[in-house]
């Protein structure tokens, strides 16, 4: 088996893509299947980069020796860490609601805001150390899923606020109507903007 067939069969069984491969060793689609295809080699530093994606030495997808791929240690896939950290801000969210509908104190909105924190550290600390070939497609994912969570305290904050003067989590609805609904149409096109901007960029 010679480097384009390693890098191939590589590629395949982390169930990458050849932009997703394309985008942690930072060269185009076309230049992962040019090297596929032995229609060009990957220069040295991009082997360095391959063989730390793919967690193999560069002795192995060079040469096809040492035995793989138990060589080195596996880290965690940072799906994980986008799975943990939307619970987080989830359970966040319910917290200052629940906390919100029993005291009406301000109280409600700290308790989420630090369980959203939380979620948010776990999340960024988490894919610094997980595996490199997951992170692009991870970083997607969480905020896709998480805009939602996300931007949800701040913009009722900002409405209830501005609407009534009381600190809810949740907007609350009030004469005029229309700026009831006028909330919820900036809360979906902002979350449908980033949602839109997160699949862009996997094109």
């Amino acid at each position: 088996m010679n480097l384009s067939a390693r890098i191939q069969r590589l590629r395949k069984e982390k169930g990458l893509s050849q932009e997703e491969l394309g985008e942690a060793v930072g060269v185009s689609r076309q230049a992962v299947s040019k090297w596929e295809s032995g229609q060009s080699m990957p220069d040295p530093d991009h082997i360095v980069l391959l063989s730390q994606c793919f967690h193999v030495s560069t002795d192995y997808l060079l040469k096809g020796t040492e035995d793989f791929p138990g060589a080195k240690k596996e880290r965690t896939d940072a799906h994980v860490f986008v799975i943990v950290a939307t619970v987080l801000n989830f359970i966040g969210l319910m917290i200052a609601v629940a906390i919100w509908y029993e005291t009406q104190t301000v109280i409600a909105l700290i308790v989420g805001v630090v369980f959203m924190a939380l979620g948010c550290m776990v999340y960024g600390v988490g894919t610094m150390e997980s595996e490199e070939s997951s992170k692009s497609q991870a970083k997607r994912k969480f905020w896709i899923l998480n805009i939602w969570l996300l931007s949800f305290l701040p913009l009722s904050f900002c409405y209830n606020i501005f609407m009534t003067g009381i600190p809810s989590p949740y907007p609350i609805v009030v004469s005029p109507i229309p700026g009831y609904l006028l909330f919820w149409v900036v809360y979906i096109m902002v979350c449908c903007g980033v949602v839109s901007l997160q699949k862009e960029k996997r094109k």
